[in-house]
């Protein structure tokens, strides 16, 4: 079968209502329609379906709520995609379950040549938010809408909880889509790794901006406050208003708790950008600006590698994807030097003959 590299995503959705299977059936090929069959899922979290003759499992990956690493077996082969991988120590996902074997393997490589910096995030947000709330300004959070918004969400509780910030600091969530994705986190929090209490009380005196008009409103208040908003990498969203509104006065301070790509005004200004275009029009950069690394929810290079050693043998063949060029080398190499392993990483677009 032929295999082509290039970006790839899997996205897990749990149906469990009586009608479920009708909307799997909606998004299978056509002529793959009713001969597929949806396993129950395993006490792990694993689900396989049924389409023809392959059989298709995925295992819970960590990273997101829903994450998957898919495996298809078929005429006696088996090829593996790890999907993100999240971290071992994630603040809300469980550590990526384990794959045992596998004749074609790829592996992703988002953070295939960095490691987790060894770094308190809740103590670290806390005293960005209090010295910021001390001299008058405001913390904007500019966050992915899914999996970063909820762990920062939770970060905050904890520590208003502690008493290391003021009850009554508001807080606001400025995104339709990390408010949506935050109410499935709470109906499926026997999926996560904190409980069903603190899962409930995420959005405890937070504010859900609602439409666009009070997300207008909300950049023109002055007060001391912490905002969280998409997106993660500032390429769009509400949170660009945000930005416009907070980067030019000295006092905010605007903290990016996520990978950001080459390119993207995230990646400017964490690297030290003075100004940034916003809707046409540059934008002074006065704001401290801060890159809160220790929150992503990737495993990391060590974490990836952890996950690899999980199989009980070596695949025929491991491809690294899903990663910038120098990440993607970096892992190969590691792949190649400390396990051993027949591995490559492809080109874009390239057509592989399994």
């Amino acid at each position: 079968m032929p295999l082509r590299a290039g970006c790839a995503r899997v996205q897990c959705v749990r149906c469990t209502g009586p009608r479920a299977t009708d909307t799997h059936e909606a998004h299978l090929p056509r002529r793959c329609r009713h001969r597929h069959r949806l396993e129950a899922p395993g006490r792990d979290g694993r689900r396989a379906v049924r389409v023809g003759d392959a059989r298709i499992e995925f295992t819970p990956a960590g990273h997101l709520l829903g994450a998957m690493s898919v495996s298809v077996r078929a005429n006696g082969r088996t090829l593996v995609f790890s999907g993100d991988l999240g971290r071992g120590d994630d603040l809300l996902m469980p550590a990526p379950g384990r794959v045992a074997q596998a004749d074609v393997l790829l592996i992703e490589s988002t953070y295939g040549n960095r490691r987790h910096p060894r770094d308190d995030v809740q103590a670290h947000l806390g005293e960005i938010v209090r010295a910021t709330v001390r001299r008058g300004g405001s913390v904007l959070l500019p966050s992915f809408a899914v999996g970063r918004a909820q762990a920062l969400l939770l970060v905050l509780q904890r520590l208003k909880a502690a008493g290391e910030l003021p009850a009554d600091l508001p807080v606001f969530l400025d995104s339709p889509m990390a408010t949506t994705a935050t109410v499935l986190y709470q109906r499926h929090s026997k999926l996560l790794r904190i409980t069903p209490r603190e899962a409930a009380t995420l959005t405890d005196d937070v504010t859900l901006v609602a439409g666009p008009e009070a997300s207008e409103r909300l950049t023109r208040q002055r007060w001391p406050k912490v905002i969280i908003s998409a997106s993660g990498m500032a390429t769009g969203g509400r949170v660009l208003h945000h930005l416009k509104a907070l980067a030019p006065n000295p006092r905010n301070h605007i903290v990016f708790p996520g990978f950001q790509v080459g390119g993207t005004r995230g990646a400017a200004l964490v690297g030290g950008a003075r100004e940034v275009k916003i809707h046409g029009e540059y934008i002074a950069v006065k704001a401290t600006v801060s890159h809160l690394e220790g929150i992503s929810g990737h495993a990391d290079a060590d974490g990836l590698m952890d996950w690899l050693r999980g199989f009980e043998s070596p695949p025929e063949r491991c491809f690294v994807v899903h990663g910038e060029p120098a990440a993607a080398d970096t892992l190969r190499l590691r792949i190649q030097d400390e396990l051993g392993w027949r591995v490559s990483v492809p080109e874009h677009g390239a057509a592989l003959d399994l």
